[in-house]
């Protein structure tokens, strides 16, 4: 994912609409205050001021870093006992249920982290899987056998991926539209784009309270509408569709992740998924979020 730059954002990156200042909010890895500017004509919410530096370190990707909710080392090293196993078979289900193929699909994971889903991907639906992404982990990765590519192999593949994965990736980034055109590239015609991230409007009248927003390293949230328009001015066509019971174990994974829960046992596998699911998209509304087709 990207480094984020230090400057001043004054206009909307989605609409170039005007913005209002929507809430300060503190940094606990920068310590220091940061300023969220809300789009008065879609809604688009972003860090104003964003960090000066590289949060994607080493002590990052160990939970150690600007978000101790991630810890993408154990996932690398304890891939059959971690939680986030929930979440790669949840989208591995979503995604082969909207995309079947009877030869494997050419899928690339853009912002990989450690590359648990790119592995599990290559073990039980496509050997043809590989990731992306650009922090400090890339080397054990691929020590551990994980092909994932640097930002300059992507050309390479432009217009001949079957579906990107983007999880939890387009809020790290300070351009929305320039990403969602970069990864459009690199797929087919008819070829999908299946994407997890926070939906804002869920916490619309009380952002700056909402534990998903970490300054340092997540600078966009987007409600529905203003994701839609960002994906249509990338050339996308947007879907709203029931998801099935892959959705409802990412939405599993990301209670028990809430929970500060990190490996599996008997319990979490008996935990009623759809149940879980049902209540967590109460309250989140992730479910609002559409899929992508590059048409």
């Amino acid at each position: 994912m990207d480094v984020v730059e230090s400057h001043i954002r004054t206009a909307c990156p989605i609409c170039e609409g005007s913005v209002t200042v929507d809430a300060s909010v503190y940094g606990n890895y920068s310590c220091r205050q940061y300023t969220l500017a809300r789009c008065v004509g879609c809604s688009f919410v972003f860090v104003k001021d964003p960090f000066d530096g590289n949060p994607y370190d080493d002590d990052y990707y160990a939970g150690l870093g600007a978000d101790p909710s991630v810890d993408y080392q154990f996932e690398l090293d304890h891939a059959l006992e971690t939680i986030r196993s929930y979440e790669w078979h949840g989208i591995a289900t979503v995604v082969t249920g909207l995309l079947p193929r009877s030869s494997p699909l050419t899928w690339l994971d853009y912002g990989c982290g450690s590359g648990g889903l790119v592995k599990y991907l290559r073990e039980s639906v496509s050997p043809r899987a590989v990731g992306f992404e650009e922090g400090a982990i890339v080397g054990r990765s691929r020590a551990s056998g994980i092909p994932v590519l640097d930002r300059s192999s992507l050309a390479a593949l432009e217009g001949t991926v079957d579906v990107v994965t983007a999880i939890e990736v387009i809020e790290h980034t300070l351009d929305p539209v320039a990403e969602l055109r970069s990864i459009r590239r690199l797929l087919k015609t008819g070829g999908l784009l299946f994407l997890t991230t926070g939906n804002s409007a869920a916490y619309a009248d009380r952002l700056a309270k909402w534990s998903y927003v970490v300054p340092e390293i997540h600078v966009s949230y987007f409600e529905p509408g203003c994701l839609e328009r960002a994906l249509r001015s990338a050339g996308f066509r947007c879907e709203h569709r029931p998801l099935g019971t892959g959705f409802d174990e990412i939405l599993k994974f990301k209670v028990l992740k809430s929970m500060r829960v990190r490996r599996r046992n008997a319990l979490t596998d008996v935990l009623p998924r759809r149940l879980v699911a049902r209540l967590a998209d109460s309250r989140t509304h992730l479910s609002h979020l559409p899929i992508a087709w590059a048409d």
